[in-house]
C-alpha cells in the first residue's frame, strides 16, 4: 500500500533526496503496517519521533495505517 508522508525539522534529513521540510513524498509499505512500521523503513531512530499525525489527527505509533493515508512525522521540540 501507498502512504504519503510529510517529515519536519530535522526529520527532513531522512527524506529521500532531502527534499525540503514537509515536503510529501510517497512510501510504499506491506499492507497492516504501522506508524513504527514506517518508522523503521525509513530508518529514523524512535527516540527522535515526537509525534505523528495520520489524516489530521495525532495516533500512536502502533497504529495502523491505511492505503492512502497522510501521515506527518514531528520531532522533539526544543527550545530555551
Amino acid at each position: 500500500m501507498d502512504v504519503t508522508v510529510k517529515l519536519f525539522a530535522m526529520l527532513n534529513r531522512y527524506a529521500p533526496d532531502r527534499r525540503k521540510s514537509g515536503e510529501p513524498f510517497q512510501v510504499t509499505l506491506p499492507e497492516g503496517s504501522t506508524i513504527a512500521d514506517l518508522v523503521v523503513q525509513l530508518g529514523i531512530p524512535d527516540r527522535e519521533v515526537k509525534v505523528a499525525f495520520v489524516d489530521g489527527r495525532a495516533r500512536a505509533s502502533l497504529y495502523q495505517l491505511a492505503p492512502g493515508a497522510e501521515v506527518g512525522i514531528f520531532p522533539p521540540v526544543g527550545g530555551g
